[in-house]
């Protein structure tokens, strides 16, 4: 079956985009509610591209079919499973484990460490603001202060509050000196200081930052307005792609600009995989001074020697970094590439939604 992908290469992970209508089809003629159904469709191009290194290429659609086959049994059995189980939902109200008063515990010590490591001034404007009651202009009246600038002040101490939580819940001291600043951006929202610490990078190269700065980013509502996907193989470049078509949905693009934006997504998160091994695609909604989609893809790899030759027009070696890339510039409106030797290359681009041009 032939690639829908013009540009792969022989040898790169085989795209999956010409399976789609297949898949959408057993699928579909199993699950009527459309929603559910196009869900199913991309669960099924995930299992099959984990898979997809180990299956001859010309079994790939039989077992596509297979697995959306499976997909769908599984939903209708999770279902079946919940409705039979749902009369007994007064009989499954969860017992408190063991360990619960013990984990209650470890909890109260690393909040009572946290704010330990809080400045004396710090944690007196906290405690007044949050245990007594007092309002910002009480507090500023108190410090000398605006009732704006006692507010930034709780904000900062509120993000450093979470990283020290962090830090002694999971027994843990950073790294280096750059982890904490990066950890600081991350807790307070502030995206002009994560790309003044370079946190994206940073994240890349220091795995204890990584994994603390899921429980940062998830706190607040980033997710609203943009994603952000780590990559590490296949399946995360189809999860990247897919969140790029929705946001830019959101946006009310139309579809040819969703095809446009999600095939230079692709591009951009197949090249960390193939060349970087590991990396994260930022995919962020914008509103000002249009609506469009920005999105930066950084990764820790070799990097680029010849940038100016990577982006060329015909610039495909195989053993080059520019795979894909000329590509992708030509599909977005704004593309810059920054890289370097040694520590990894970061991709930002923008596609601007064009006036009069929404999907209806």
């Amino acid at each position: 079956m032939e690639s829908a992908d013009a540009s792969a290469d022989p040898g790169e992970d085989p795209d999956v985009t010409a399976l789609i209508p297949v898949v959408r089809r057993v699928i579909r003629a199993r699950v009527s509610d459309a929603s559910v159904a196009e869900d199913l469709v991309q669960e099924t191009l995930v299992r099959v591209l984990g898979a997809a290194h180990r299956i001859e290429p010309g079994t790939l659609e039989p077992y596509a079919i297979v697995t959306a086959r499976n997909v769908v049994a599984s939903m209708w059995k999770e279902r079946d499973r919940h409705r039979r189980n749902q009369h007994r939902v007064l009989d499954l109200s969860p017992v408190e484990a063991p360990d619960d008063e013990l984990l209650r515990q470890e909890d109260g010590k690393a909040i009572t460490t946290a704010l330990e490591r809080l400045s004396e001034r710090e944690r007196q404007t906290l405690l007044a603001h949050e245990v007594s009651g007092l309002d910002t202009r009480a507090l500023g009246a108190d410090l000398g202060l605006t009732a704006g600038a006692v507010a930034a002040q709780l904000n900062r101490t509120r993000a450093r509050l979470r990283v020290e939580y962090l830090l002694a819940l999971h027994d843990v001291s950073v790294p280096t000196a750059e982890c904490r600043p990066v950890l600081l951006a991350l807790s307070s929202g502030e995206r002009r200081r994560q790309r003044e610490v370079h946190a994206a990078r940073h994240l890349l190269e220091c795995d204890v930052c990584a994994e603390l700065s899921l429980p940062l980013m998830g706190r607040g509502q980033q997710s609203d307005t943009e994603v952000r996907v780590p990559i590490h193989d296949a399946p995360d470049v189809v999860l990247a792609r897919k969140q790029a078509r929705e946001l830019a949905s959101r946006l009310r693009f139309p579809s040819t600009d969703q095809t446009i934006l999600a095939t230079a997504v692709s591009e951009i998160a197949r090249n960390i995989v193939r060349f970087a091994g590991k990396g994260v695609v930022l995919i962020e909604m914008l509103e000002d001074p249009r609506p469009g989609l920005r999105v930066t893809a950084s990764d820790t790899g070799p990097g680029i020697a010849d940038v100016d030759r990577a982006l060329s027009d015909g610039y495909s070696t195989y053993n080059g970094l520019g795979m894909g890339l000329p590509g992708a510039r030509r599909l977005m409106d704004e593309f810059t590439l920054v890289s370097e030797l040694g520590r990894g290359t970061t991709v930002t681009m923008t596609k601007w939604r064009q006036e009069g041009t929404s999907h209806e």
